[in-house]
């Protein structure tokens, strides 16, 4: 997906140098110098120029209909802003929220912008490929988000009071209709607004708007002067024309269909002016204020004092309101107010006083010269203002003290400087320099943040660029946490610290396997304090016989994974089935005379016997043919520290216990399938363990111990496999926060399963592919621990995601489970690029116009391929087009049907 960028002219040529943007998907420019365009020709000129510069010979309509693109309006001089002018309103540095997880400390506003955006456009119809937005704005939505209509234009709205909506354009529609668009108002008054409420509704255009291809093309005409781009503007003209009854008639454009929507959730923050700036910061650190959601507790004395990327050496109280200090020096010889905005100041030794309202920004020009800008905080440089030339230009810093010192006592600007206009300052900025500095102050702000851990956002940032910091800079890693910091903490900071010292060319293994270590801690904790007390609960000559199903993941795989759903939860829905009729996966226990243990696996034909705690505890060996049954016989109380009784031998217990025994595995299923098929194995050996030695475990605290079983193993995972397993049928498992992870179970229809006219179209084919989940996992889960900021957005998505899945299972939609599958799909390979290896891909590549869609279950990367057809035909010839294609000699179709049982346990 394209970006496409419209900037002020001197931030075109330098703005992925700045930034760190990939060029090939970051396209830039500007509205033609001296000439206006508008909204809508100047959508038309960032159109015309990308595609003159990424068409690749492609003609106009050829090259729209290609990708999909994101167009962001930037290209304005920002005069009521003029803290940001130079750079742009669109690379507003934007201080961490208090009560998020995973920002950067260098993001800007056009960070927080593009999440949402990418969000809508990857949900919109095929004939849609331009979205429009402002670069000014700051949207927020609920998780989960509408679908998007299938219409030529879509507008986004929010619902908001007229004395707010009068500033603004607004959307008009029926009461019968009120997706329908009626006609666009530009700024109506509140009396009209009020009129409009008695037969209808309005929406307050937020400034999204999705243009279908036709639309794009309709708007170009209309802003094409022959080959010339003209002055349109996309919402007082075109957007006036669109409608039932639009406020301009011009048929052509009101043949177009529109849609309007509500933005559920939705909150709009403005970046426009100086006192916005701070009043939507304020407004977004607020929007949580229950205690427990906030992840650091700061000092701060006002919530509208806003300091980053700032060295201060002042104290700041309680009466500098509405302050902040950006890419700036606050020496001790500084005395602020209130209403004070502070950017761009060099390192300094001033003696400098701001009254209420003053305001500094110095900016960068040439090689070594600074433009120095004193204002008041309300100042618009409207009209002329932005065109006077009223402000020095100083060779150093401490003439730019004594300049500064004498303006902000009201001196005039001193007549042996060059003196520059606001709009000269922005055209002339040195922003590499400006930017340079912003990254000085940063570094050292770097150290401050570890040292005040516990009142600084520093472990809740995205530590993976927390890491490339410190290992660009060079900087030391801060000081070892003591043991009486929260376990999280300390398991962020061995991640981070593990991350550092990999990223310089440095062992960082033994930090890794620590926050490994940790993370166990806190998960085995409770239940390894619950120690057991195995009893004999079968006759001599009984069996113990557990069978268990396997499971298919359809939604929100992944989030059952810690930490991020000790952090945040967890949101899966699988289902449990059956391959071939059977449940494949069997464990059966029977008692032996010798005390002594014997472990039997009759798909691999292995054989060990156990005859001491020294063998029963030696179970972490992944791979090892009987480390789940030696390590589900710890838990059960064989060993010492997990038994409430003590014994000097395991033959001493055993004979205690009244017999030795004989456990015997059946995975009728290949390694690696993708099915679950190791944890939910654990389950039901730990369900047969319970059941032989009367330990009373239901499924739930099967569950349970089957995610210690796991850590204790060091293979790590989450809980939706045995929970997937030894619950039957189709249900949604969700998680809160912490480390108790027993997640509740909501039983789902299985209609779309089991009814005739769908049962067939579930098709399951091995695909002869294995891979381990381990290698897959350990890396997802270092960037859950260092709060990978792209990671944990796309987590966030398929929780959200999870929550459509679950709707669409109530209403048995048989057609938008499968396509909302198909999202699952590209989720996960979206989290894990190696989740869908070559082979898979070329063998779906061929049936996919047959699927709604398909999915590899679990980690991916082999095993199973999961199938929805669109109807029995289509299965039919899936089935016939892929045996035509085998992959390899073991692949092959296997019959699958919902287990409504889940986990069994019987007795001879």
């Amino acid at each position: 997906m394209k970006k496409l960028l419209s900037l002020p002219p001197n931030l075109v040529g330098c703005f992925h140098e700045i930034t760190g943007a990939d060029p090939l998907e970051y396209f830039c420019t500007s509205d033609p110098v001296g000439r206006k365009l508008g909204s809508g020709g100047g959508t038309t000129w960032l159109l015309e120029r990308c595609h003159e510069a990424w068409g690749a010979g492609r003609g106009f309509d050829e090259w729209l209909a290609s990708d999909r693109r994101i167009l962001l309006h930037a290209g304005g001089q920002s005069r009521r802003l003029p803290s940001y002018a130079p750079s742009g309103k669109i690379l507003t540095p934007i201080p961490v929220f208090r009560w998020e997880r995973g920002q950067r400390l260098s993001q800007t506003l056009l960070d927080l912008q593009l999440p949402l955006y990418e969000r809508l456009m990857r949900m919109a119809p095929g004939n849609i490929h331009t979205m429009v937005v402002s670069g000014d704005v700051y949207i927020r939505a609920a998780a989960q988000l509408p679908p998007v209509p299938d219409a030529d234009v879509v507008c986004y709205g929010l619902w908001l009071d007229a004395s707010i909506a009068k500033d603004h354009g607004v959307f008009v529609s029926d009461r019968r209709t009120p997706s329908v668009l009626r006609r666009m108002l530009q700024k109506p008054s509140v009396a009209t607004l009020n009129e409009l409420l008695q037969t209808g509704f309005y929406l307050t255009d937020i400034g999204v708007w999705m243009l279908s291809d036709r639309a794009v093309r309709l708007l170009r005409s209309r802003s094409k002067r022959g080959a010339d781009t003209v002055e349109y503007d996309l919402y007082g003209e075109f957007g006036c024309s669109l409608g039932t009854d639009p406020v301009i008639d011009d048929p052509e454009l009101r043949s177009l269909s529109v849609a309007v929507v509500p933005l559920p959730g939705g909150e709009f923050y403005h970046f426009g002016t100086s006192g916005e700036m701070i009043s939507s910061m304020q407004a977004i650190q607020n929007i949580v204020n229950d205690q427990r959601e906030i992840m650091h507790h700061g000092r701060k004395p006002h919530p509208s004092i806003f300091v980053q990327n700032a060295i201060t050496e002042i104290t700041i109280t309680a009466e500098n309101t509405n302050l902040w200090i950006e890419n700036s020096h606050v020496g001790p010889g500084w005395t602020i107010s209130h209403d004070n905005i502070i950017t761009g100041v060099p390192r300094n030794d001033w003696h400098l006083s701001l009254g209420a309202g003053q305001c500094v920004d110095v900016v960068p020009v040439g090689e070594g010269s600074f433009a120095v800008r004193p204002y008041r905080i309300g100042d618009k440089f409207a009209g002329e203002e932005q065109q006077r030339r009223q402000f020095p230009v100083v060779a150093d810093v401490a003439e730019m003290g004594l300049v500064l010192a004498s303006m902000l006592a009201g001196g005039p600007a001193p007549e042996c400087c060059r003196l520059m206009s606001a709009e000269e300052i922005s055209n002339e900025a040195n922003l590499p320099r400006l930017v340079e500095q912003r990254r000085r102050y940063r570094r050292d702000n770097w150290a401050a943040l570890a040292r005040n851990y516990e009142h600084s956002v520093f472990y809740q940032t995205d530590l993976d660029d927390a890491a490339r910091e410190f290992a660009r800079c060079g900087m030391e890693l801060p000081a070892p946490l003591p043991v009486e910091a929260p376990l999280m903490t300390r398991i962020h900071d061995a991640m981070f610290r593990s991350e550092v010292l990999r990223l310089t060319g440095r062992d960082g293994s033994a930090d890794c396997r620590r926050a490994f270590g940790l993370l166990r801690e806190g998960l085995t904790e409770t239940v390894l304090a619950d120690r057991q007390e195995p009893r004999l609960s079968v006759y001599a000559d009984q069996i113990v016989w557990a069978r268990s199903p396997v499971r298919i993941d359809i939604a929100g795989g992944w989030t059952d994974t810690p930490p991020f759903c000790l952090m945040e939860g967890g949101n899966v829905i699988n289902l449990a089935i059956e391959l071939n009729g059977q449940p494949p996966l069997q464990a059966y226990i029977r008692p032996c005379r010798e005390p002594h243990i014997v472990l039997r696996s009759i798909d691999l034909g292995a054989v060990e016997v156990v005859e001491t705690y020294e063998q029963l505890a030696d179970f972490i060996h992944v791979g090892s043919p009987f480390s789940i049954p030696k390590a589900a016989l710890v838990l059960a109380g064989f060993q010492p520290g997990f038994s409430l009784e003590r014994h000097a031998s395991l033959r001493d217990q055993l004979e205690v216990f009244g017999c030795g025994m004989e456990l015997t595995l059946l995975s009728a299923i290949p390694a690696g399938s993708g099915l679950g098929t190791s944890s939910i194995l654990a389950a039901t050996v730990l369900g047969a363990v319970s059941d032989f030695c009367s330990l009373a475990w239901d499924k739930n605290e099967i569950g349970r111990r089957t995610l210690v079983l796991e850590q204790l193993l060091t293979t790590g995972g989450g809980w939706q496999d045995q929970y997937g397993g030894v619950h039957g049928g189709v249900k949604l498992l969700q998680t809160g926060r912490g480390f108790d992870q027993s997640p509740l179970v909501r039983w789902l229809p299985d209609d779309v399963y089991t009814q005739p006219d769908c049962a067939g179209c579930h098709l399951l084919y091995y695909t002869g592919i294995t891979r381990t989940a381990k290698s897959i996992l350990s890396e997802i889960v270092r960037r859950m621990f260092l709060n990978n900021n792209r990671q944990l957005a796309l987590l966030r998505e398929m929780k959200a995601h999870t929550i459509d899945m679950y709707e669409a299972l109530q209403r048995r939609d048989y057609r938008q489970v499968g396509l909302l599958m198909r999202e699952t799909w590209r989720q996960n390979q979206a989290l894990d690029s190696g989740t869908n290896p070559p082979e898979v891909d070329r063998l779906t590549g061929l049936v996919d116009d047959l699927c709604l869609g398909y999915k590899l279950p679990g980690a991916g990367g082999g095993g199973y391929l999961y199938m929805m057809a669109k109807d029995p035909e289509a299965a039919a010839r899936v089935k016939q087009v892929i045996n035509a294609n085998r992959m390899n000699a073991n692949a092959r179709f296997v019959d699958m049907t919902l287990s409504k049982a889940g986990l069994q346990v019987s007795r001879s």
